[in-house]
């Protein structure tokens, strides 16, 4: 796998020459727009970077960004991969790994959610300090030891000082619909039953997704801190459950967007 990694990265070295991101950014359904805030000196299909895997989800666009987002470099996703596509987990964190290669020192993960806390409504954000992994059926840390230590410590799986940090911002430019909480992470694509739902709630979970917690398990490992951010796309209440809708999905995701991308940007500048 090591040698996978490398031959990746290099591809990439040979197309953005000596560029060096300080971040790396992974953008999940619906949030694709933040590309537009950066100037974007490079931009590579996953399907010519040789051993990436592909995006199958349609409306995951399979594109690595290159540029400068608030005045530092970062390297954007633009759409990721999952458990339920087919892929094990060692696919799914794949770019994380090969993120760490090019020189990451921070990551940055964007996802959405369905919303567990009966506080939260739709198009909320939720900014990650704590994830729930007991339900997915690989860990991508299973197999031969690469990048990091053997068992790594997951006490502070998400770095609070920026977590707080995103908070003040959000403070300070009155931003509201802004929570900090846990997220629990499944296999999908399913969504959950009325049962299920209250199951994960009384296990103090307040927002579930399908994503996430595997590319945050591998930037730990490999030491890189972590911010995580949910967009509360559908509300998962047993008594007031409806039935999900795609179209819905998305409409919540794109009208968060414009201040998950602020809270991101605003962040990645006070770094």
């Amino acid at each position: 796998m090591l040698k996978l990694f490398e031959e990746s990265t290099a591809y990439i070295q040979s197309q953005t020459g000596d560029f060096r991101p300080q971040f790396g950014i992974i953008l999940g359904t619906g949030l694709g727009k933040l590309t537009d805030e950066m100037e974007v000196d490079f931009t590579l299909n996953y399907s010519d970077i040789p051993h990436f895997p592909i995006a199958t989800v349609e409306f995951h666009k399979g594109k690595l960004f290159f540029g400068t987002l608030n005045g530092k470099k970062v390297v954007c996703m633009q759409g990721r991969f999952h458990y339920y596509e087919g892929y094990s987990m060692q696919q799914v964190t794949f770019p994380v790994r090969v993120m760490k290669m090019l020189g990451i020192e921070r990551l940055f993960v964007s996802n959405a959610a369905g919303g567990l806390n009966p506080t939260y409504k739709e198009s909320d954000l939720m900014i990650i300090e704590d994830h729930i992994s007991l339900f997915l059926p690989e860990n991508p840390l299973v197999g031969e030891n690469m990048m990091g230590d053997r068992f790594p410590d997951m006490s502070e799986p998400y770095e609070m000082e920026m977590v707080e940090r995103a908070l003040l911002i959000a403070t300070q430019n009155g931003l509201e619909g802004l929570h900090k909480g846990v997220y629990v992470s499944v296999a999908g694509p399913n969504l959950e039953t009325k049962a299920e739902y209250r199951l994960l709630r009384m296990l103090g979970a307040d927002a579930v997704g399908m994503s996430t917690v595997p590319e945050v398990i591998v930037a730990r490992q490999m030491d890189i801190p972590v911010f995580g951010i949910s967009v509360i796309t559908d509300m998962g209440i047993p008594e007031l459950l409806q039935k999900a809708e795609l179209s819905r999905i998305l409409e919540a995701a794109y009208r968060a967007e414009p201040t998950m991308t602020f809270i991101i940007k605003e962040l990645i500048g006070s770094l």
